[in-house]
């Protein structure tokens, strides 16, 4: 029997790029299994691509060890490569790409060797301004190995180290040249650094165990190897890490917090809900999501359930807010990656349930209410829909705990172009015909702000009110 391994349509979400995870241990122990674990943690952000590079800031300067591959984090590393990922400084990557080339060479951390020495890094979001800065460097001289935006931020940052006495004096120069989304770790030869665009789209945390300190896109990533949670790196700020110096910030390029702009998805779906963004609980950002839900609209029903496993926690809200039953109705099979083997047409097994399975003594005869984070292109919907009608679903209720995707992300989220939303130039009632539910409900606008107690965000995608300038040529599909 012949199959294709491709990605799956069926898994209907806005996807988010990558996870980053540094740590610098100034007491000289390795530190490679760490940063396997935190990216283990962060895997929710990637699933096609990982790496780990590291290095010893006691031994010969410059000399990196780097290990990185297609697939899983436990599929990627053996207990030899950890092994052999010596030194006491190490920077980690997981990936996962839109419609760029899902490919080794596209995999993280970027090694740069140059007149300076070696530079590594890790890139979460994405560049606006990239093919311009690309075309800029190609015609000075370089050459690019990958198709990756994070390639250019690396590139301009080993050209401005040339000329400025430091590693982080580079990163703030290149910082003013880059425009977009952006989470970055970097890894000199004796010095982490982090540092975070200017509107914070993207998250990035920095945590303390004993004498170690850690850099990670989530506070989960801190809590899986013991690092105490010390703030999170400000929109615009530069964090630095060295044995001589200790810690260091740098704010030169921070922004009043009323002009931040953090992507409204990672309180959606994008991050793990034991996680805390900018001191908003993600978790506590979900629950007033289902409860909005339920002010805004309310049904009768017998049961609320959620797509698991990101409409879980909303739909917890969803039912502490109408008084009908929480349950599990939907079985997720959790050995499916974001790629498995896609049954053919002339086949009897559905993409869906493959993933999803119906519990069918608990939605028996009920009238369900199925919560769940977002509709993208609308293809897995009425599969779910149909599903739970199958099992016996009397009538079926769908809630989602966003607003109706409008317009396209151009800031590290795949969402497709205009022309593939469900939503683009329907009304409720149309997508609500189309998926087979017997009502639909979405978020509504104006609760956005009160879901993450007022801290500014960008829901460009439900509103076409960007923070900055949209490129003028479509640039998805080449994030970091």
């Amino acid at each position: 029997m012949n199959y294709d391994t491709i990605v799956n349509e069926f898994d209907d979400k806005a996807r988010e790029e990558c996870g980053v995870f540094g740590i610098y241990d100034m007491d000289e122990s390795d530190v490679a299994s760490s940063v396997y674990y935190g990216l283990y943690a962060l895997q929710h952000r990637g699933q096609e691509s990982c790496g780990i590079a590291a290095t010893d800031t006691y031994g010969p300067k410059g000399q990196v060890i780097q290990r990185k591959g297609m697939g899983l984090v436990n599929e990627v590393f053996t207990p030899a490569d950890l092994e052999q990922l010596k030194g006491n400084l190490a920077i980690g990557h997981v990936r996962y790409s839109t419609a760029g080339a899902s490919t080794r060479e596209n995999a993280q951390p970027l090694v740069l060797n140059y007149v300076k020495g070696t530079l590594a890094l890790a890139h979460n979001g994405n560049l606006i301004n990239a093919p311009a800065l690309r075309k800029e460097l190609s015609y000075n001289g370089a050459i690019f190995q990958t198709t990756i935006d994070s390639e250019v931020i690396a590139y301009h940052i080993a050209r401005e180290r040339v000329h400025t006495g430091s590693v982080e004096e580079a990163v703030a120069n290149a910082m003013k040249k880059i425009l977009g989304s952006y989470s970055l770790v970097v890894m000199s030869p004796r010095k982490l650094i982090g540092a975070r665009d200017p509107f914070g789209f993207r998250p990035l945390v920095l945590g303390k165990r004993d004498n170690a300190y850690v850099l990670a896109s989530e506070t989960c990533a801190l809590d899986t190897v013991g690092a105490t949670f010390i703030r999170d790196v400000e929109p615009g700020e530069i964090i630095t890490i060295s044995k001589k110096h200790g810690l260091q910030s740098d704010r030169r390029m921070c922004l009043p917090e009323e002009k931040r702009s953090r992507c409204i998805f990672e309180y959606i779906y994008f991050a793990r809900p034991d996680s805390y963004i900018d001191g908003m609980s993600v978790y506590t950002s979900r629950i007033r999501a289902g409860r909005f839900l339920a002010k805004d609209h309310p049904v009768e029903a017998d049961l609320v359930m959620g797509v698991p496993e990101s409409g879980n926690v909303a739909a917890m809200g969803y039912a502490m807010e109408s008084g009908i039953p929480y349950g599990v109705g939907l079985v997720k099979n959790s050995y499916i990656g974001r790629t498995f083997i896609r049954p053919r047409q002339d086949q009897r097994e559905s993409g869906v349930q493959v993933k999803l399975n119906a519990l069918k003594e608990a939605i028996r005869g009920k009238r369900v209410v199925i919560i769940d984070d977002s509709i993208v292109r609308g293809t897995t919907s009425p599969r779910i829909v149909r599903m739970l009608r199958d099992a016996g679903a009397t009538e079926v209720h769908m809630r989602i705990a966003s607003p109706p995707f409008l317009f396209p992300c151009y800031f590290g989220t795949d969402i497709p172009r205009q022309q593939q939303l469900i939503a683009h130039q329907r009304s409720v009632e149309e997508i609500c015909r189309i998926i087979g539910a017997d009502s639909l409900g979405y978020l509504e606008l104006n609760r956005l702000p009160e879901m993450v107690d007022g801290l500014p965000c960008c829901a460009g995608c439900f509103t076409n009110e960007y923070p900055m300038d949209p490129p003028t040529e479509d640039i998805r599909g080449e994030e970091g």
